[in-house]
């Protein structure tokens, strides 16, 4: 009985790990092939223009003769890229802010404490638009709006795994052998909660992603000139009354593919981490 559930946990884990990759090697796919795509690839050709979806244009085009696809492709790169990098920086200053709010308490964790309450209090969207205005719009307008909004939620999913840990009595004896906090939390804290970080790095993908193309869609994000999802869907608007429904639905499913894919990558990742949930 526990061979058999011991294959059936081996399984799961073989299955998620298998999609991890798999799902790895379709997000850096749209990456690379939307980073080195030249201009030419989706310039502007009068002679193609509005044509429905077929085998030579699978999105169709637009109203200037752009390849969808191609737009598409690009456009997602770009969101992918800004996505990275916000996800990334706001998840280390999730990290750092967590650990230090736990290791040291006090005054330090009510601090933390409030910055998150604070953040939290305001819709995403509102205080990404309000800084990326403030910013004055543009990639690092958009990027740093992001990064100043999404790293909350993992700051308290850290700062309580860490609460939990320093009550152990490993780090105890190290304190009382003398190693500073600042010690204890790069030799314990940090390994211990990397899982959980890692987890919610990715998880923090398609939130980053989804915000800048809302924003962009908005009219407060990327530049216009910028083929970027929101800005793409933006233009699609005009066009659906009079039945252009490719310029619309082939750039937000490719967007909702993705940001799926990213959902089910952290929960992927949740169960290779934890033995005990891929095994049921």
């Amino acid at each position: 009985m526990k061979e058999n559930s011991l294959r059936s946990g081996m399984s799961v884990r073989q299955r998620q790990l298998i999609f991890a990759v798999l799902a790895g090697c379709f997000i850096l796919g749209i990456l690379v092939w939307g980073t080195t795509m030249p201009e030419s690839a989706y310039a502007v050709d009068y002679g193609q223009k509005n044509l429905a979806p077929s085998l030579a244009h699978p999105f169709g085009t637009d109203n200037m003769g752009r390849d969808m696809l191609l737009r598409s492709v690009k456009g997602m790169s770009i969101s992918l890229q800004i996505g990275f990098a916000a996800a990334f920086v706001s998840s280390c200053i999730a990290l750092l802010l967590g650990t230090l709010s736990a290791a040291f308490g006090g005054k330090v964790d009510q601090f933390v404490l409030w910055l998150v309450d604070l953040c939290m209090g305001i819709p995403h969207i509102l205080l990404i638009l309000m800084i990326s205005v403030m910013m004055g719009g543009g990639v690092m307008g958009v990027s740093i709006g992001v990064i100043v909004t999404h790293w909350p939620r993992l700051t308290r999913i850290i700062r309580a795994e860490v609460m939990q840990l320093r009550a152990q009595p490993y780090i105890l004896a190290a304190r009382q052998y003398g190693y500073s906090w600042v010690t204890v939390a790069r030799r314990h804290f940090v390994p211990h909660v990397l899982p959980q970080y890692i987890i919610g790095l990715v998880l923090l993908f398609p939130h980053a992603i989804m915000h800048e193309a809302g924003i962009s869609f908005l009219g407060y994000g990327l530049p216009l000139d910028m083929p970027a999802i929101g800005i793409i869907l933006s233009e699609s608007m005009r066009y659906l009354a009079l039945g252009m429904w490719w310029l619309a639905f082939f750039p937000g499913f490719l967007l909702l593919l993705i940001v799926l894919i990213f959902d089910r990558l952290g929960a992927a990742l949740r169960d290779l981490f934890d033995p005990q949930s891929g095994q049921e």
